[in-house]
C-alpha cells in the first residue's frame, strides 16, 4: 500500500542549529500516528515542512504523492493548530460556509460538518461567545472539509473536556476507518496510548524510537508491576513467598523484568490469591525512557 506521507532522511537546520537530523518514517492510509517529543524536539518544524510552509535542507518528503505545499498536496491535506483562531463576529455556520467556499465546496455542507463535531446547537451563535473547546471543534470541522487524505493535528484536544475528548477520538477512529491518515502531536500521553496505532518519539531533532506500543514496550524492557490481593488470612504467607513485595493498602506490589513475567505469574497462581492486576509500562514511562536515553 502506498504511504500517504513518506519522509526519508529529512534534515533541517536554522543558523547552525539542527532542528531535524536524518529523520525517516511513513504514515499509511487509515493509520493513526502519534508524534511525541519535548518542547523544542522538532515537532513543529516537522509539521511546517509537511505542510509546505518551510523547506527541509536534506532528504526527501512526499505528501499524497506530491511535493509538500504544492496545489495537489494542499487539496488533500488538512491542518488543525493547537490554538485555532476565527473571526469573533461570525457565527459558526458563517465561518464554515466561508471556508467551504474557499475550498470550492458547497457551503450548504456547513451544518452537517458542525453537527459532526457536536456544534450544531451553537451554529448560529457568534464565535466570540464560544469557549476554547468549542473553537477547537470549529477548527476540526474546518479540517474535515473536502475529505482530506492526511490530517495533521497539533495538540487537537487542547481545551476539550473529557467527554468532548472521547468524542473527538471516536471521530478520528471513523476517519481512519474511511482511509484517512492521521498524524497527531500531543503531550496528553494517556489519551494517545489508547487511540493510536503507531508512535514516533522525537528528541533533539532525532527520531529515537518508533513503532506500535507493544513493540516499544518490548524494546524499552522496562519492569512490569503486579498488584496481588491475598485471600483473607493469607497475607503473611504471600509476603513470605514473594520476597521484595511491598504492602500497599491490603495488597502487595512486586516488580519484575518482562522476561520473568510468566514465571512469576505461575508462582503467584499457586498462592492464596484473591485478585491480581498486571500493569505494563505506560506510554509516559516509555517516552521518558527513550528521551532520557538519547539525552545520555
Amino acid at each position: 500500500m502506498t504511504s500517504t506521507l513518506t519522509i526519508s532522511h529529512l534534515t533541517k537546520r536554522f543558523d547552525g542549529f539542527t532542528a531535524l537530523n536524518d529523520v525517516s518514517f511513513s504514515v499509511a492510509p487509515g493509520s493513526r500516528v502519534a508524534l511525541l517529543g519535548h518542547n523544542g524536539a522538532g515537532k513543529s518544524t516537522m509539521m511546517k515542512i509537511i505542510l509546505g510552509l518551510i523547506a527541509g535542507d536534506g532528504g526527501s518528503i512526499t505528501v499524497c504523492n506530491a511535493a509538500p505545499g504544492s496545489a495537489e498536496a494542499r487539496a488533500q491535506v488538512a491542518y488543525l493548530p493547537e490554538n485555532a483562531a476565527f473571526h469573533p463576529a461570525l457565527t459558526g455556520e458563517e465561518q464554515l460556509r466561508q471556508y467551504l467556499r474557499l475550498r470550492g465546496e458547497n457551503p450548504a455542507q456547513a451544518m452537517a460538518l458542525l453537527d459532526r463535531v457536536g456544534l450544531a446547537h451553537a451554529a448560529r451563535r457568534r464565535i466570540g461567545t464560544y469557549s476554547k473547546g468549542m473553537r477547537q471543534r470549529v477548527g476540526l470541522a474546518q479540517a474535515l472539509i473536502g475529505h482530506p487524505r492526511l490530517l495533521v493535528l497539533d495538540e487537537p484536544t487542547s481545551g476539550l473536556d473529557p467527554v468532548s475528548r472521547r468524542d473527538f477520538y471516536a471521530l478520528l477512529d471513523g476517519l481512519a476507518a474511511e482511509g484517512a491518515a492521521i498524524l497527531l502531536s500531543s503531550h496528553a500521553l494517556t489519551e494517545v496510548e489508547a487511540r493510536t496505532d503507531h508512535i514516533l518519539i522525537l528528541s533533539k531533532g532525532v527520531l529515537v524510537a518508533e513503532g506500535a506500543l507493544v513493540d516499544l514496550r518490548r524494546r524499552a524492557a522496562l519492569p512490569i508491576v503486579m498488584t496481588v490481593v491475598p485471600q483473607p488470612g493469607q497475607g503473611a504467607d504471600l509476603a513470605a513467598a514473594l520476597p521484595g513485595a511491598v504492602p500497599v493498602g491490603g495488597a502487595y506490589q512486586i516488580t519484575c523484568p518482562q522476561e520473568e513475567k510468566l514465571a512469576l505469574l505461575g508462582r503467584i497462581a499457586t498462592l492464596g490469591v484473591a485478585d491480581l492486576e498486571v500493569t505494563p509500562p505506560s506510554l509516559e514511562d516509555i517516552y521518558s525512557h527513550f528521551s532520557r536515553r538519547d539525552g545520555q
